[in-house]
């Protein structure tokens, strides 16, 4: 057997591949498994959408090899998202870079700025491929607390007493995922300042601003923020388009040329009739957004009885497609029952399968997290299971 790079020993299959087969499997056994892991919209994309895909395939360049930064009219949807959005004013031509997803996007940014060695500020509790591409491209995992306590926001302030020079990069994500809080003007112009001290880049993930969210924003509409911040974001939470893989990253043109560098080693660019289905998505009326979050409104209601049922608490000021709750304490005790023990539970007991904290991280120990991406009829099942 060949050996396999020794990068492979830095980190282990990511969390959902290994534990959907085992629901996999139980369900293969009979078992009623109700999914509530993971947060893959069920939902489908506005009928333009659709019909974009559809009537772009007799188009004669649809099967030809597309931009590495893809169709300018693409490029233009996005730009004019962000400012009608946003209230941010991007360039068509030298600001914005789509990608074939945005998780893509973590590796193509990493390999683009990471060198064997740098040290890489990651939330915890947070998204868990911000470590494995850190330890795949060589470079350090340094976490950074979020906490109940502190409103699940960073404490820039203690974080500045450490010694900062070996940090080349740091990943924000809000609205956060998996907590739901929501990010804050001040909350970006202070970090837009702490990057610019410590000359850090900042890299905020931000596929959740409009689901289930009044604020939406974007640390690019911090002024200055263009040189020492890039912004992801992605069509598949708002435009249930998850499967389709259309992200996008944006920020100055210095940093932008440098991750097409990357990016255009990588793909062949992003296949016509998707990035004409996104230029229809992006265009979606305000009627768009509405019915989303109704549909998502409706299911979290739900969430919130499920969640009382099982002893948890949560905050009702959280956004985003996912509840974070707090485990109930230990009847002999004052701590909070083991995430993975309780979810294992109701898994095996109740064939209903929840996300436990601990997998974004040791802050995550003692809470779970639900998914809003399951239709009504299955959350009200799930009440009467338990």
């Amino acid at each position: 057997m060949i050996e396999v790079a020794k990068r492979l020993n830095t980190i282990e299959e990511y969390y959902f591949s290994r534990k959907l087969r085992e629901v996999r499997q139980l369900m293969s056994e009979g078992k009623p498994v109700i999914n509530m892991g993971i947060g893959s919209p069920d939902l489908h994309p506005a009928p333009e959408v659709i019909n974009a895909l559809r009537n772009s395939v007799e188009d004669s360049l649809a099967h030809q090899y597309q931009s590495y930064q893809g169709l300018p009219e693409l490029r233009e949807s996005i730009k004019d998202f962000y400012a009608e959005r946003f209230g941010v004013t991007l360039n068509r031509d030298t600001e914005i870079l789509p990608l074939m997803g945005s998780k893509e996007g973590i590796m193509h940014i990493s390999l683009t700025f990471l060198n064997e060695g740098d040290e890489v500020l990651i939330p915890d509790p947070g998204y868990p491929t911000y470590t494995s591409v850190t330890r795949l491209v060589g470079a350090k995992p340094r976490y950074y607390d979020l906490t109940e306590g502190n409103g699940w926001l960073p404490d820039l302030k203690a974080l500045e007493k450490e010694d900062l020079s070996g940090v080349k990069l740091m990943w924000l994500n809000y609205p956060h995922m998996p907590t739901g809080t929501n990010g804050t003007q001040e909350l970006y112009t202070d970090l837009v300042a702490f990057a610019r001290r410590n000359n850090i880049l900042l890299v905020n993930d931000n596929p959740y601003s409009f689901v289930l969210n009044d604020s939406p924003r974007s640390i690019l509409g911090v002024e200055g923020a263009g040189d020492m911040a890039l912004e992801l974001n992605s069509l598949s939470k708002t435009f249930n388009m998850a499967g389709w893989r259309v992200g996008m990253v944006l920020g100055s043109e210095n940093n932008i040329n440098a991750v097409l560098k990357v990016k255009s080693n990588m793909d062949s660019g992003m296949f016509y009739g998707i990035q004409k289905g996104a230029v229809a998505a992006l265009q979606c009326s305000e009627d768009w957004y509405a019915g989303i979050n109704k549909v998502y409104g409706e299911r979290r209601e739900l969430i919130y009885r499920l969640a009382e049922k099982l002893g948890c608490t949560y905050d009702k000021n959280a956004v985003g497609m996912f509840i974070w709750a707090k485990l109930p304490m230990e009847t002999h005790g004052h701590v909070p029952y083991s995430a993975e023990a309780f979810i294992d539970k109701i898994l095996y007991d109740k064939s209903i399968f929840i996300t436990p904290g601990t997998i974004f991280g040791k802050n995550g120990e003692g809470y779970i997290r639900f998914s809003l991406c399951v239709p009504k009829e299955k959350i009200e099942e799930a009440i009467n299971r338990i």
